[in-house]
């Protein structure tokens, strides 16, 4: 397809000076998603009509010399769990195959007004659990570094496709590494903001006090521009940051001589892959000819994150998958003459996969009589102390810099476990449970049975430190080619 721009800064630059047309990007794009998506199953919904119809409006604005947005004519897809007006939200699961969506998300509403053509719809983990995209009732997603591994998850579907080159950006959710676990495994860029700095009106709820919505993108500044148009305060959502938007690709140039970079003892652990420890060394090395001042330093909880994620996060979900029961919302069952509490049941455990029923008995376990003071108010407890460590820690260092993922992308079916699973987000969970920000971006390749995988690379930053993190990302990218990448399926 030549030289045609693809990255989002691309795009908007040349549909904003009439050198493409919003149309035309939209098509390269519906033809890869034509060609590639077959293979990987990377959408739920395609929605090529509607999104015509928007780049079309883009394009009428930049011909009668308007202000196209900041965004304009960059096609993004959104993980299914964020509203659509008049379209499915499906959450990845039965009992909301036909669900249709009400009113638009905060995001979406911003992307429509910053330019950006809406072009499908993401398939994930059911209700966004899981790690690897395999719990999604309507099929699984496959990595396009290696079609027999996993992407990832629970935002799977929105990694693969901009990895891909099927979208150049597409939103997912991250409620304990959602988003920057399949960022690592598909070799992009995943930004997981600050809690409460992107708003999360219109995102179905997994863990409200963990979800948190962010880009998928080829790179940091990338990220940089669409976090301008998402971030921001929104009197709809009681969680919703009262601070300013972030600043954007101009925060990106700052220089990074002086910044003090933290590399946390218990994330370089010696049961990583070798080539993920290496990766971090590697990535520090390149810091540190950059002017950064970098230090071993100590996350003591780091051990603590999994077993308190996994008494909040179910807790949580357990009281808001309480309103799917088949009367108010979602599928009933087909079973007649049922009374109201059997019907309940079959609903849910016909409309229900195995890992969401999983985490529900869990989370309403841990919040019975009897158990609560010795889980969840425990967890609670646990929580304020990561919190706290991370608080402290901010005061010593600006960034955090160790690995996203222990290894590269497994094998479907490998990790069958369910302990396995939850074992992938050890790195990433505690940024969910402290609220602060964190990026994924690509490190050095390795490679397995002959087959090449990118390691994610993971930048912490504090409570609303994203043009930090971004700005660490953004200086990685441009002295080095580890983003550059493209995998065997690919545009």
């Amino acid at each position: 397809m030549g030289d045609r721009p693809r990255t989002v800064c691309d795009i908007a630059q040349a549909v904003q000076q009439g050198e493409v047309t919003a149309t035309e990007v939209l098509e390269w794009h519906l033809r890869a998603i034509s060609r590639l998506d077959g293979d990987l199953g990377c959408f739920q919904d395609v929605r090529a009509d509607t999104a015509r119809a928007m780049a079309e409006r883009v394009d009428a604005d930049v011909r009668r010399g308007e202000q196209a947005g900041p965004l304009a004519g960059v096609p993004i897809a959104l993980k299914d769990n964020i509203m659509v007006e008049g379209e499915p939200a499906t959450c990845g699961s039965r009992i909301l195959e036909n669900f249709v969506s009400p009113y638009d998300a905060t995001v979406t509403e911003r992307l429509r007004g910053a330019g950006a053509v809406l072009l499908g719809r993401t398939r994930c983990d059911e209700f966004a659990m899981g790690s690897s995209t395999e719990h999604c009732a309507f099929g699984v997603v496959r990595n396009p570094w290696d079609p027999q591994r996993v992407p990832g998850g629970s935002s799977g579907g929105s990694a693969a496709a901009v990895a891909a080159g099927l979208v150049p950006c597409a939103l997912g959710s991250d409620t304990g590494g959602s988003i920057r676990q399949p960022a690592a495994f598909c070799g992009i860029t995943g930004l997981k903001p600050t809690g409460g700095r992107v708003s999360r009106w219109g995102l179905v709820s997994f863990a409200p006090s963990m979800d948190q919505i962010g880009p998928f993108t080829r790179t940091a500044a990338d990220a940089a521009l669409v976090m301008q148009t998402l971030s921001g305060v929104d009197a709809r959502d009681d969680t919703s940051a009262d601070a300013p938007g972030t600043a954007g690709l101009d925060a990106l140039q700052a220089p990074l001589k002086g910044l003090r970079v933290g590399v946390p003892v218990e994330h370089m652990s010696d049961d990583n892959d070798a080539g993920v420890n290496n990766a971090v060394d590697t990535a520090a090395d390149a810091l540190r000819s950059l002017g950064c001042d970098i230090k071993p330093v100590h996350l003591e909880t780091t051990d603590l994150g999994i077993a308190c994620y996994y008494v909040l996060g179910p807790a949580e979900a357990s009281s808001n998958l309480a309103r799917f029961d088949g009367i108010r919302y979602g599928r009933r069952t087909s079973r007649p003459d049922l009374a109201l509490e059997p019907l309940y049941a079959a609903s849910r455990s016909e409309g229900l996969g195995e890992e969401a029923r999983r985490r529900i008995m869990l989370g309403t376990y841990v919040l019975s009589a009897g158990y609560y003071d010795a889980y969840y108010k425990r967890a609670l407890q646990v929580r304020r102390l990561i919190h706290d460590e991370y608080q402290r820690l901010f005061t010593s260092v600006d960034v955090l810099l160790g690995p996203t993922v222990s290894a590269p992308a497994f094998r479907f079916g490998s990790h069958a476990d369910p302990m396995s699973m939850y074992l992938c987000d050890r790195y990433t969970v505690t940024a969910n449970i402290a609220g602060i920000c964190g990026v994924s971006i690509p490190g050095p390749m390795t490679e397995r049975e002959g087959v090449r995988l990118p390691l994610g690379i993971q930048i912490q930053g504090p409570v609303l430190g994203e043009d930090t993190v971004l700005r660490v990302a953004h200086h990685l990218q441009a002295a080095s080619d580890w983003h550059l990448a493209s995998p065997p399926i690919s545009d």
